[in-house]
């Protein structure tokens, strides 16, 4: 995720005259904003007031967004620090101030909290209010707050587990010795999530007659036939975590995208920041890629099992080389499969959106590829972009996209048409398909032509997406992984009619944002209704 605030400051030794990271925050003794947000997930009413609802307690504001990879970086940090202060007067509460549009909406939050498994309250700060009230610049950023609801200080970005643990422990400590702690902590009450065969399935890959599917989620890959649905072989325990070995044993975090090459299907097992491959015949699993951190701050070449890799999304084979979309350091790379040599392909680590040659180009959070007549088309979702790297030139371009907060739903020319964070590609006939993720919509993007155009989903169509994050086609049949609405879909690129593979849920429409049991409003979205 860009961030506008670069530099980091960080919480002093003392508290007493605590130095702030937020330039607003330069004086003594500033009392924390109230927490007046549209809404409340993951708890059974607002905790807006630090004198009566928070009072007693460290709390840490974790503002995010989440489409953001660094966001999603910094999640196993908050659950470690949550583990282990979870009997004392500590509480994490995230402040969603949502970059996209689609962000903004409450249902829309409580999905990706449900995705990603955060067990903390979660504010919905659409209007920003409350990121402005702090003086906040970055995704994400960090505000601790002490039991009296005087804000001690703040930083951004990743990699502060240590310090976090360190400054809430004293935090703690002094208030405990003050009197001024509560006597036990707040326990959130959790969503729960819909009973359903698949967690918000990421990627789907054909091949020959059966479909991979990759149950991101569930922390699973599927083989599924591509006529019936039905459920051929499952690879993973369904528990999250990493081990190789035979099918039902083996463990994945959170995989995305998969490529075929020769008897294996490789697997970006995305939150080990690793590269997987499953044996076609005999379904066993290993480790190809990665030692299981993330690195920082960017990948080095090497040999694969010797290099640390970065939340890799998105997988695509051409010839001996397998490419790999790196989001989290906005960058591609590949591995040179005979020689067994990974090194990068295109992205200096710069987020951004900067077209030339490939070393010094700037990407931004990489999720779906393509290739097609020597390029490697790829999905930029933090530029709302489609790109290409020209394998022989070795340059970056763009097809469609202009900046980090450029983005919108028109089709047409590349000079008015724009997408929202898209996050899958496919090929069918010399045409770009589109995953428009927080569009809700599979478009055709033409590379020659640049132009543009809507093909399914969008509120006049019958079939509606949620949040697709990805697409293969199999001659005229293209396999949509709907994500929030938890199945598979298989469309007839030629009739336009469709069916569900696999999976669903109750509903395959987004619930009302008027579900109560799930959903707390917040008094002073109560009081601006009045």
């Amino acid at each position: 995720m860009f961030r506008l605030l670069l530099g980091l400051l960080l919480f002093p030794v003392s508290l007493a005259g605590v130095a702030r990271a937020f330039p607003e925050m330069q004086q003594q003794n500033l009392h924390a904003p109230d927490l007046k947000g549209r809404a409340w997930l993951n708890t059974e009413k607002p905790l807006e007031s630090w004198k009566k609802d928070l009072k007693g307690h460290v709390v840490l504001l974790d503002f995010w967004t989440y489409c953001c990879i660094n966001c999603i970086h910094v999640l196993p940090d908050l659950r470690a620090l949550e583990e282990e202060f979870k009997d004392e007067a500590f509480l994490v509460i995230g402040v969603h101030s949502n970059k996209f549009e689609q962000e903004g909406e409450a249902r829309n939050i409580r999905q990706a909290i449900l995705r990603y498994d955060i067990r903390h309250p979660v504010v919905v700060d659409d209007e920003h209010r409350i990121w402005r009230g702090f003086g906040v610049r970055a995704w994400p950023s960090f505000v601790l707050v002490d039991p009296e609801g005087y804000v001690l200080g703040g930083l951004s970005g990743e990699g502060h587990l240590e310090l976090l643990r360190s400054v809430i422990r004293r935090v703690l400590d002094e208030h405990r010795s003050k009197g001024t702690l509560a006597d036990k902590p707040l326990r959130p009450e959790l969503l729960q999530p819909e009973p359903t065969l698949l967690r918000y399935p990421g990627k789907v890959l054909a091949h020959g007659e059966n479909v991979f599917v990759a149950d991101s989620s569930g922390h699973r890959l599927l083989e599924v036939d591509g006529a019936d649905g039905r459920v051929l072989r499952v690879f993973g325990s369904g528990e999250a975590g990493h081990r190789d070995g035979e099918a039902s044993q083996a463990q994945f975090r959170n995989p995305q995208g998969m490529a075929v090459y020769g008897e294996w299907l490789y697997v970006a097992d995305t939150d080990n920041h690793r590269i997987r491959r499953i044996h076609l015949q005999k379904g066993t699993v290993d480790t190809v890629a990665g030692k299981g951190k993330q690195a920082r701050p960017l990948p080095k070449p090497g040999k694969p099992m010797e290099t640390d890799l970065n939340s890799p999304w998105a997988l695509e084979i051409v010839g001996d080389q397998l490419y790999v979309a790196m989001a989290g350091s906005h960058q591609l790379w590949l591995i040179d499969l005979k020689e067994n040599q990974l090194q990068s392909a295109a992205g200096s680590g710069r987020e951004n959106i900067v077209d030339g040659p490939a070393s010094v180009a700037q990407l931004a959070q990489p999720s779906g590829l393509a290739f097609l007549n020597g390029k490697l088309y790829f999905a930029d979702s933090e530029v709302s972009a489609v790109r290409f790297l020209d394998l022989e030139k070795k340059e970056v371009g763009t097809v469609l996209g202009t900046g980090l907060f450029d983005f919108g739903d028109r089709d047409g020319g590349p000079e008015v048409a724009q997408l929202q964070h898209p996050l899958g590609l496919a090929i069918w006939k010399q045409q770009l398909l589109v995953a428009d993720t927080y569009n809700g919509k599979v478009r055709s993007l033409d590379p020659k032509t640049r132009t543009s155009k809507t093909l399914f989903g969008g509120e006049d169509q019958d079939l509606q997406f949620w949040e697709p994050g990805g697409l293969d086609v199999s001659g005229d049949t293209l396999y949509v992984a709907d994500t929030n609405n938890h199945r598979i879909l298989a469309i007839d690129l030629r009739s336009k009619a469709w069916r569900v593979l696999l999976g669903g849920m109750i509903s395959a429409a987004p619930p009302d944002d008027s579900d109560q049991e799930k959903e707390t409003e917040s008094e002073s979205a109560k009081e601006d209704k009045s």
